[in-house]
């Protein structure tokens, strides 16, 4: 199982940037996707959420409006679209995909990509 991010790095406030995720080794279409996000010193903080059936998405309230969150299943990849970047929005992105089935449930984790808001 991996999960890969990519295009993280350094942007001026108010730009903007896309994170993908690529994922290989499970059925991606059934799992639920996540994007989470750790600032220094701070727990990791769920970002926003795309579902399996549906593609149902939610949002931090800290990004809403700004961040949107998408799937393509065709490419076993999830997006994570990120405009109007704050100082704030600094952090250690990661992709996180999770699925319960028969009461257990299945989580898998990216590595992370940095994301630096900074004029």
């Amino acid at each position: 199982v991996r999960l890969v991010e990519s295009g993280g790095g350094l942007m001026q406030p108010g730009g903007s940037l896309r994170l993908s995720c690529a994922a290989s080794g499970f059925t991606f279409s059934r799992y639920a996707m996540n994007w989470y996000r750790q600032a220094p010193g701070k727990e990791r903080e769920l970002v926003a959420v795309i579902s399996s059936v549906g593609s149902r998405t939610n949002y931090t309230d800290s990004v809403k409006g700004r961040f949107t969150i998408s799937r393509d299943d065709a490419k076993n990849t999830v997006y994570l679209q990120m405009n109007s970047l704050k100082p704030e929005d600094t952090a250690v992105y990661f992709c996180n995909a999770r699925r319960t089935y028969n009461q257990k449930t299945f989580e898998y984790w990216g590595q992370g990509t940095q994301v630096t808001v900074s004029s």
